[in-house]
């Protein structure tokens, strides 16, 4: 099979949907069997992506935390298991965890996105924006309770990655942006790579990637966006995100980590290895795909290829994923900088592009207009408006349906208690989805059936 050939398909047929923006690169063997550049790198179109182009890696980063965990324990500045709370004796709230904890997100400790507030009132009533190692203030400030015991479950926490970037800077004494560049970046040739606050200081690089998000039909720069444009507040710390590079480093990185001129074999072996619950069973990163979680690092073993390792990024606008084929020797990197006008099209492209370094013929690329109704019958849609209960402990709720202009539209709840409203489009016998979602609505007799959940009208 021709994967380059597959692979420029499917980004140009997402990108003529709306959806791809941005770069990739796949390789075999430490050999670039495909790789490309689409779109634009600044809001108002006008910069063209090219594959030299600086992405944000968001929360890829945690790799390279992880890595300078393991370069710092090899010198003996801490342990694996040694109690955080030796380090930092004001987290009193947290005695039992553990640096192994923070890497493999069985710590507890919530993240602060949680309470993202706390940031955004430093950031609009103090005019700055908070360093890492206010981390450790937030923590006190918020009182913010574990989400359980240390190993007793897995819960996704960007706080302890923030916390292990402090523990490796104050126990080397060296900056944390300084210690990834003299001890990972340089020794790996990532000659394009920084670890940087572009939001609070400034971009440092000319062929750089704004991250972008759409906006009352137009394209914004995220600091510009009255949505998002709070992103600023959190462009202070380190350890979860932050770190900045370009399809072509990142190759490098995966040589280098094969080759051993970071970290040993050895080390990484352990890097891994899933963690395991107290009760000794498996900490569950993603149940959809199996996969375990070890220190920076998604675990997936797959029964054809062996060992894969992988990690994906978001923040607003920014999208990234960064995949190793231990076993089987291959790479995978996308990055994206710009919020899809329609998501079903780069989900297409997400999707595809993996199926291909997997030795599969690729979905062809839908988007919503592919799938929506031409000419639906609209004369029952009076009977889907009106209010819905909401389901407990949910993160996306639909509260009410209304018509609008002669379509039907949807006012949602987000997990932050926000409201915003979106058209739905039919794509079948009263059945619906939206251009910013991979949702479908199915309306039956009183009720709307979404995610599994069937919800009454009120």
């Amino acid at each position: 099979m021709d994967k380059n050939a597959m692979m420029q398909k499917i980004a140009r047929d997402s990108h003529d949907k709306g959806g791809f923006n941005g770069v990739w690169l796949y390789a075999e063997n430490g050999v670039i069997v495909s790789k490309g550049a689409l779109g634009w790198r600044d809001p108002e179109s006008t910069l063209p992506i090219n594959e030299d182009t600086i992405f944000q890696l968001a929360s890829v980063t945690k790799q390279f935390t992880a890595s300078a965990v393991m370069l710092a324990v090899r010198t003996g500045l801490f342990g694996l298991d040694d109690r955080i709370v030796e380090y930092f004796p004001e987290l009193t709230a947290y005695p039992e965890v553990t640096v192994r904890h923070l890497l493999t997100h069985t710590s507890g400790v919530p993240d602060y996105f949680d309470d993202e507030d706390w940031f955004i009132k430093i950031w609009e009533e103090e005019k700055r924006v908070p360093g890492n190692d206010e981390i450790l203030r937030f923590l006190l400030e918020t009182k913010a309770k574990p989400y359980f015991a240390p190993g007793e479950g897995l819960q996704y926490s960007n706080t302890g990655y923030n916390l292990l970037a402090l523990l490796v800077e104050r126990r080397s004494g060296v900056p944390y942006e300084e210690f990834l560049q003299k001890n990972i970046f340089e020794p790996a040739g990532m000659t394009s790579t920084r670890s940087c606050h572009i939001r609070r200081d400034g971009i440092p690089f000319d062929n750089f990637a704004r991250a972008t998000v759409r906006e009352n039909g137009k394209c914004v720069a995220d600091v510009d966006s009255e949505e998002d444009g709070d992103v600023v507040a959190f462009d202070g710390v380190n350890g979860d995100d932050y770190v900045y590079t370009n399809i072509f480093d990142m190759l490098a990185w995966d040589r280098a980590l094969r080759e051993g001129k970071v970290l040993t074999l050895d080390e990484q072996r352990l890097m891994y290895t899933p963690a395991k619950l107290n009760n000794g069973e498996d900490a569950v990163y993603d149940e959809d795909e199996g996969l375990g979680y070890g220190f920076g690092w998604a675990v997936e073993h797959n029964e054809k290829y062996g060992l894969i390792v992988s990690h994906s990024g978001g923040m607003p606008g920014v999208y990234t994923w960064f995949e190793r084929f231990i076993d089987a020797d291959r790479t995978l990197v996308y990055m994206i900088n710009r919020e899809p006008q329609d998501y079903r099209a780069v989900v297409g492209f997400w999707r595809g592009i993996r199926q291909i370094a997997r030795d599969k013929e690729a979905e062809p690329v839908r988007s919503l207009d592919d799938i929506t109704v031409k000419d639906p019958d609209k004369s029952g849609w009076e009977s889907f408006c009106g209010k819905y209960e909401h389901p407990e402990d949910e993160d996306f709720i639909i509260d009410e349906v209304f018509m609008k202009d002669g379509e039907l539209h949807a006012k949602a709840i987000d997990d932050d208690g926000d409201d915003f409203s979106f058209r739905l489009y039919p794509i079948g016998e009263n059945e619906f989805g939206r251009k910013n979602g991979m949702i479908k609505l199915a309306f039956g007799d009183g009720c709307v059936i979404y995610g599994g959940m069937t919800c009454k009208k009120l």
